[in-house]
């Protein structure tokens, strides 16, 4: 059985989730430095080696691409994982800086959403999770706020109950931000979406 992909971005160091045994850590670019800091030991490279240009172990088995393609070096991680059957994904040190690169790497992180995985991306500040057609369950956690947008055009049926300001059966859309910044009131927060894909953060305050 298929467990978790750990993929290691070149955004903004962040903590690295702890590998378990039969999980597989993917390295993109720059994340291999993220990487070799952390002291996490990886399975696969992704790289175009455009901000990354230093020595590579070689117990882990790379993957070159060239600097010129459709497709970021996170998003080529993500299509790996999908095309070879993780269920679950970790998506790390991929948000901070640059804006552009971090919503990217949301994008790629939805993408996997939408191929059926359970989807994690893990900031400093930041927790995102992404949910399609299902329920999350999220324990209080305290001095943060729970956010919850629709990420697909419209989100229909969805609950958010244990915060201060709940919903049942309602319609989120991506052009308005409905549920933004909410509290959690219960020990926790039920989130149900029946139709769309939904956007889930837990920021610190």
């Amino acid at each position: 059985m298929r467990k978790t992909c750990i993929i290691i971005s070149g955004g903004e160091a962040s903590p690295i989730p702890p590998r378990r045994p039969g999980d597989l850590v993917i390295a993109c670019d720059r994340g291999y430095v993220h990487a070799r800091a952390a002291g996490v030991r990886c399975d696969l490279l992704i790289s175009d080696f455009d901000s990354y240009t230093g020595d590579v172990d070689p117990a882990v088995e790379t993957l070159r691409y060239a600097s010129e393609k459709d497709d970021t070096d996170t998003m080529l991680a993500v299509r790996y994982a999908v095309e070879h059957g993780w269920e679950r994904l970790e998506l790390c040190c991929a948000l901070g800086g640059r804006l552009d690169h971090a919503y990217a790497n949301l994008q790629a992180a939805a993408y996997a959403a939408r191929a059926g995985l359970s989807v994690r991306v893990c900031g400093n500040e930041d927790t995102v999770w992404f949910l399609r057609d299902g329920a999350l369950t999220l324990p209080r956690q305290e001095s943060c706020s729970l956010s919850v947008f629709a990420w697909s055009e419209t989100c229909t049926g969805v609950d958010i109950h244990g915060t201060k300001y709940e919903l049942t059966g309602s319609e989120l859309t991506n052009a308005f931000p409905l549920g933004v910044s909410n509290q959690w009131r219960q020990p926790q927060a039920q989130i149900r979406v029946t139709t769309g894909l939904l956007m889930i953060v837990v920021s610190k305050l």
